[in-house]
């Protein structure tokens, strides 16, 4: 028996990731805001920082894969949801717990999502593996970087944090796996739900990549003549067994 995951009856399963796709863009455009409050700038940085945050990533991808305008920028809804994040949080100050939960929970969904997505398009396109995970990454977190390098901060996802790239990169290769098997829709979802899975879970267990602990192997002259010299006895040693 052979399960059948293409779902061809799930007609409204674009619109669900679609309506997904805009919450991601307002939470982030939000997000975006809430920085431009910390670092006091006018509503002009609060534009630029919620269109860099909600739309970077997806921008990059497009442009990276040279396959037509940037969708964020021909989509009207793009720009108008990622601009009304920056108003709210502009408007009202986003500290408080419930937000704190919503946006760790959209924030999960719209991850796995958008890293789907992104490596969906580069298959779309005739790309491999690799690079279709590393553009699902790149859709997922590009436009958080971008961010971040633009208030003059290290990106987030460069350590310190718990598990988002890592997240990206297991729901982008989760979709791959299922596009390669013919269940694009299946992928989707499955893609979506593990990348959300596996971020809520970093979070609430405080998982995190080990940090380098500066160190590195060292080794004095001396310390190097003694092995080269060990190694040639070594060698000679065999050719005299093997000879005798």
């Amino acid at each position: 028996m052979v399960l059948d995951l293409a779902l061809p009856d799930l007609p409204r399963l674009g619109d669900l990731f679609r309506v997904l796709d805009l919450v991601g863009v307002f939470v982030n455009g939000a997000l975006g805001g809430i920085i431009a409050r910390r670092k006091r700038f006018d509503i002009v940085g609060f534009g630029i920082l919620a269109i860099v945050s909600a739309l970077g990533g997806g921008m990059l991808r497009d442009t990276l894969l040279q396959a037509g305008t940037p969708v964020a920028l021909t989509d009207p809804f793009y720009l108008g949801t990622a601009l009304a994040g920056a108003v709210v949080a502009y408007l009202v100050r986003l500290d408080n717990r419930w937000w704190s939960r919503t946006f760790i929970v959209a924030d999960a969904l719209v991850l796995g999502c958008w890293a789907a997505t992104g490596a969906g398009k580069a298959l779309s396109v005739g790309l491999g593996l690799t690079p279709a995970i590393l553009l699902g990454v790149i859709t997922a977190v590009g436009g958080g970087m971008i961010r971040d390098i633009s208030v003059g901060q290290v990106p987030a996802v460069f350590g310190g944090n718990t598990l988002y790239a890592t997240a990206a990169i297991a729901a982008a290769a989760v979709m791959v796996a299922f596009e390669r098997a013919g269940y694009f829709d299946a992928g989707m979802l499955v893609a979506t739900v593990v990348g959300a899975g596996l971020c809520i879970l970093a979070r609430w267990r405080n998982w995190r990549l080990p940090q380098h602990g500066d160190w590195s192997i060292t080794m004095s002259s001396s310390q190097l003549r003694k092995l080269v010299k060990f190694r040639g006895k070594g060698e000679d040693g065999s050719a005299e067994q093997q000879s005798a």
